[in-house]
């Protein structure tokens, strides 16, 4: 096995590990601070904190992993991960909300440092195996995607304290995820790249390509997340029990890691903005199916087509701003992405639960729309821009 398939193995056995965890995060992150909140709308509180760990450490990491190489990084990223689910099992142990909180956001940076998984594959990838590169790193949540719910089937209610054996649960997998990055080796950047400054920020981030690539990945993500962070909750409202909320929540992290064993191969052959715009059909499907009812069904439907829109719309996003930056520019660059869609996770989080609880499912799902049609356009414009220099 060469050098650039091994290390795509390596962070695809890391990217299982890592989303065993945030799948069980996903599924009792709300459910538990619903239990402890004193306002219901505050519920989703402990999910925001979640993404708001990973907004603030994303481009610090980035930075760090320039200067020490990626392996140093994620092996910081899996320790604080492991402080973060300690302070998440004491709180749930001692009934204290905020205290949740602040555990969510510290084991969200290891989700922010984590995400840097599928650069590293781009990084080390010779440029036909790029975005497939990206795709099978991606591909490794599938497992999580299965594993994860059922670890949290089993671990809700494995102690006296409800959720506490689950949130414990998170530390073996962390344990495992330490053990597999050591084997990781990808080359740091060269004593000139590292001095070499490239070109500002500002003049990285107005490219076009940039623009809607970052704009995808975010919007995407941002709908995604406000949601599949609602869902347990609504389906809680409906009369649905926990086991029929996990089910449907696993087979969404199914549905968004499943398609990447054929996406850099659809890319391939139909071409990066063709696929990402698909995405976008996805999404307003996904929108349709839960306007049209409230069984486990229209959920599970829903859920699914999220899941590979978002999928689409991810590696699209990813693969497309690999091609705006120079080797001395991917730290601020990818940073910069990374942040951006962070902020757009955290704000959905907080929008999840206070929707929900005010204006209810329906009105949440009219919501997505207006963000997913500004992607679409985002993609139609790009492809037009690309089309004219073609034509020319």
């Amino acid at each position: 096995m060469n050098s650039s398939r091994k290390n795509v193995a390596i962070l695809a056995t890391a990217q299982a590990l890592l989303f065993t965890n945030n799948s069980t995060a996903i599924a009792i992150n709300g459910l538990a601070g619903y239990a402890l909140a004193s306002s219901k709308a505050l519920a989703t509180l402990p999910v925001t904190g979640w993404v708001i760990g990973a907004a603030v450490a994303t481009f610090p990491a980035s930075l760090y992993m320039k200067r020490y190489g990626r392996r140093a990084g994620f092996t910081l990223g899996a320790l604080i991960g492991m402080l973060g689910a300690a302070i998440c099992s004491s709180a749930v142990a001692l009934g204290n909300f905020w205290l949740l909180c602040l555990g969510t956001c510290v084991f969200g940076a290891y989700n922010g440092i984590a995400q840097y998984y599928r650069f590293a594959a781009a990084d080390a990838a010779p440029m036909d195996f790029k975005s497939k590169a990206i795709s099978l790193v991606l591909a490794g949540g599938l497992v999580g995607g299965l594993v994860g719910p059922e670890v949290s089937k089993h671990t809700v209610d494995m102690l006296a304290t409800r959720y506490l054996g689950a949130y414990l649960s998170l530390m073996v997998f962390l344990v495992l995820a330490l053990a597999v990055l050591q084997l990781l080796r990808i080359p740091p950047l060269s004593a000139a790249e590292q001095r070499e400054p490239g070109r500002p920020l500002r003049v990285i981030v107005s490219q076009p390509a940039f623009v809607v690539a970052v704009l995808s990945a975010a919007f995407g993500y941002g709908i995604m997340n406000l949601l599949m962070t609602a869902t347990p909750l609504a389906m809680g409202i409906c009369g649905h029990p926990y086991a029929s909320a996990a089910f449907v929540i696993q087979w969404h992290v199914v549905a968004m890691f499943a398609p990447s064993f054929f996406t850099g191969s659809l890319i391939k052959r139909f071409g990066l903005l063709p696929v990402m715009l698909a995405g976008t059909v996805l999404l307003l499907a996904c929108v349709g199916i839960a306007l049209a009812g409230i069984a486990v069904a229209n959920f599970w439907f829903a859920l699914v087509l999220l899941g590979v829109g978002w999928n689409f719309l991810y590696i699209g996003g990813t693969t497309l701003i690999t091609e705006t930056y120079r080797p001395s520019e991917k730290a601020k660059a990818q940073g910069a992405n990374d942040l951006s869609i962070f902020l757009v996770m955290a704000s959905s989080s907080v929008a999840s639960g206070i929707l929900l609880d005010r204006n209810g499912w329906e009105t949440l799902n009219y919501l997505a729309i207006p963000f997913v049609a500004a992607i679409a356009l985002a993609l139609l414009w790009l492809m037009a821009k690309r089309r004219v220099p073609a034509t020319a």
